[in-house]
C-alpha cells in the first residue's frame, strides 16, 4: 500500500513538469518585411479659397457668396462633378485695429470682417488641373490651399507592396537563421503594420494669386509602403 502511494505521489510530482514542458512555445523568430510598390496618381486634390472683406459680415459674406458661386459654376463647367465638389470650411471673423497708449493699455477698433469659404475639389482629368487652378484665381480665389495625388483605387498597388514586404521577410529570416545554425519552420503568424499614405499635399502661401497662364503642374508617382511582422518556428 505504502509503495502505491509512493508511486501515486511521483507521478503527480512529474506530470506538472512534462505539462510545463509541452506547454513551453517551440523557439521562433519574428522579422519585420518591408514593401514598396509605386503608381501614377489618377486624381488631384484641391483645397481653394475665396476671402472677401467688408464693413460688416453681412456685406462680407454677400461677397464672398458671389465669388465662390463663381468658382463652383466654373468648376462644373470644367466637367467636375457634384459628388467632387465639398464645402470644406467658412469663417466669419472681425479684424481689429489695435494701438498702444502711452500707459501701457492697448484699445481696439473694430474695421472690417473677412469672410473664408474653402472648397474641396477631386480632379479626375489630370490635365485640366493648372487650368481649373487659373481659372479660379481669376474668378476670385485669393487664398493659398493645396495641391495633392491620389489614386481613386489603389488597392492593386497596395497589393503589390504587400507582397514584397513579405518577401523581404522570408529573405531576413533565412538570412538570419543560416546565421544562427538553424532552419526555418513554419509560418506561426503574419501581421500588417502598417500602409503609408501617398504623399501628403503641395501647400500653397497664404497670400493673393496673380495668374497669366495656366499653372504649371506634376503630378509625379505616388508610393505605396507597407510593412508587415513574420512570426517562424525556428527546428
Amino acid at each position: 500500500m505504502r509503495k502505491t502511494l509512493l508511486a501515486m505521489a511521483m507521478g503527480a510530482a512529474i506530470l506538472p513538469g512534462i505539462a510545463a514542458a509541452q506547454s513551453q512555445p517551440p523557439p521562433r523568430i519574428v522579422v519585420m518585411g518591408e514593401g514598396e510598390a509605386v503608381a501614377p496618381p489618377d486624381m488631384a486634390l484641391l483645397s481653394l479659397s475665396v476671402m472677401r472683406e467688408a464693413k460688416t459680415a453681412r456685406e462680407a459674406l454677400d461677397a464672398n457668396n458671389d465669388a465662390m458661386a463663381a468658382v463652383i459654376s466654373a468648376m462644373k463647367g470644367f466637367g467636375i462633378e457634384e459628388r467632387d465638389l465639398q464645402t470644406a470650411g467658412i469663417q466669419i471673423n472681425p479684424r481689429y485695429n489695435y494701438e498702444n497708449k502711452p500707459d501701457g493699455s492697448q484699445t481696439a477698433e473694430l474695421v472690417a470682417y473677412q469672410v473664408t469659404n474653402t472648397l474641396s475639389i477631386r480632379v479626375r482629368d489630370l490635365q485640366k488641373t493648372g487650368e481649373i487652378i487659373d481659372r479660379s484665381v481669376s474668378l476670385g480665389v485669393n487664398q493659398g490651399g493645396s495641391v495633392s495625388f491620389a489614386n481613386d483605387d489603389p488597392s492593386t498597388v497596395i497589393a503589390q507592396a504587400r507582397e514584397k514586404a513579405v518577401a523581404d521577410a522570408f529573405t531576413k529570416a533565412k538570412t538570419l537563421s543560416k546565421a544562427a545554425g538553424v532552419s526555418l519552420g513554419r509560418v506561426l503568424e503574419i501581421s500588417e503594420q502598417n500602409s503609408a499614405p501617398p504623399p501628403g499635399p503641395i501647400m500653397a502661401k497664404a497670400m493673393p494669386f496673380d495668374s497669366r497662364e495656366a499653372v504649371p503642374i506634376q503630378a509625379g508617382e505616388n508610393a505605396y509602403r507597407v510593412q508587415v511582422n513574420v512570426v517562424f518556428e525556428l527546428r
